[in-house]
């Protein structure tokens, strides 16, 4: 067996001693980074939610456009009514009134904290209203880019949400927070969301699949100033990374304290609401 000198023996545990201090310190230090990016990137989507809270209830009008890599396009016009409900995810019901094989289609989505959002869709043509399976969520909502998941309200309990980094955007000046989803079946692996920091409207978000590879980034631009106080994106695009196809919604109005209420968003009523 190898001896060593008991001078060069304390040397070695003073080595292996310093080691472990420094990979203990440097772990702790990696915990205390992470949970100031936790409590960080909270702070900036608590202030987010925030600032997009209080509008009651809304009704907007929308152009939907498909667009394909070989320049072919399909419009489609909806409406989009929507309700804050307190304590709990907001509700939406989007109507679809053209083209004809469309027209009539309603989807109606109940968001929630953290158990799975409700969301049915009525088909005028089967005169018949289909649940949408948690499993089903991240399917593209009629065949646009945008999934049944991307429709529900943000809801700051579905993710764990750490700061990045601040970037500028189009000459806007930005927070980076990763949006990492805590319900099950989500499409994404990860969110990565650009927040405006000088009044927390979000600019752009990527969304990466499941095998953690950038799959699509919407783009929220042409901001609105209504009733002096929320922002709303007059276009959004959301562009696919993989099949080169994107999705364009238009607003041509949005109302808000439309003095809607909730049991307009009843499941029983989406299909008498043509």
């Amino acid at each position: 067996m190898l001896q060593v000198k008991p001078f060069y023996r304390n040397i070695l545990l003073l080595i292996i001693a310093t080691c472990t201090s420094v990979a203990s310190s440097t772990a702790l230090h990696a915990d205390i980074n992470n949970e100031q990016s936790n409590a960080r990137g909270l702070e900036i989507s608590s202030k987010r939610k925030l600032a997009n809270s209080g509008w009651q209830s809304s009704r907007s009008l929308y152009e939907m456009t498909l667009f394909k890599p070989n320049g072919s396009k399909s419009t489609r016009e909806m409406s989009i009514d929507e309700i804050e409900v307190n304590d709990d995810g907001n509700k939406s019901l989007t109507v679809f009134q053209m083209p004809a094989d469309v027209k009539g289609t309603a989807f109606l989505n109940h968001s929630h904290l953290l158990e799975p959002d409700d969301q049915w869709l009525y088909l005028p043509k089967l005169k018949r209203t289909k649940r949408i399976s948690s499993k089903s969520k991240s399917g593209p909502f009629m065949g646009s880019e945008f999934a049944y998941e991307d429709l529900s309200s943000f809801e700051l309990e579905k993710y764990q949400h750490n700061y990045l980094n601040e970037e500028k955007i189009d000459g806007i000046g930005t927070y980076v927070v990763e949006l990492l989803p805590l319900y099950p079946n989500s499409g994404y692996s990860k969110i990565i969301s650009w927040v405006a920091k000088d009044n927390f409207r979000l600019v752009q978000a990527q969304y990466y699949d499941r095998k953690k590879s950038l799959l699509k980034t919407l783009k929220a631009e042409d901001y609105r100033l209504l009733h002096d106080k929320f922002w709303r994106a007059y276009r959004m695009t959301m562009t696919n990374h993989v099949t080169g196809k994107y999705t364009t919604l238009d607003a041509s109005s949005i109302t808000l304290n439309a003095g809607l209420n909730q049991q307009q968003f009843s499941k029983q009523k989406i299909s008498r609401r043509q």
